[in-house]
């Protein structure tokens, strides 16, 4: 499995860029369900980055179920939602959203405030 290199002089930090990049990846099937991802070791040498940083990543994406993690077995990326999956997703957190008397700016606040922290939980 390659990973892109990542651009130490851009705006977004290194850790997101390489979250993003394994997501995007994922979701696009360039890396199918099943692919194992380097240890988080092996990866932080190959892109001249913290051990720490890596880890930050396969964290942030384990919590949104992009990857799974099986002890010796190592990290792989997991089985794929499929976009009708996260289309009804979506459809629901809009109905719930109106149905609390939120504006489409209150609900898009909410989304974007979880999505800047819900690697923290």
């Amino acid at each position: 499995m390659t990973i892109h290199p990542l651009d130490p002089d851009a705006a977004t930090p290194l850790y997101e860029q390489l979250r993003a990049q394994i997501a995007a990846r994922a979701s696009t099937g360039d890396l199918p369900s099943g692919t194992r991802l380097p240890t988080v070791r092996q990866l932080a040498v190959d892109l001249g980055i913290g051990v720490r940083t890596v880890q930050r990543v396969y964290t942030e994406l384990e919590a949104d179920g992009v990857v799974v993690t099986e002890g010796r077995r190592g990290t792989s990326i997991a089985s794929a939602v499929a976009p009708a999956d996260a289309s009804a997703m979506a459809e629901e957190y809009a109905a719930t959203a109106r149905r609390l008397g939120l504006t489409l700016p209150e609900a898009t606040r909410l989304l974007e405030r979880e999505w800047s922290v819900g690697g923290d939980q």
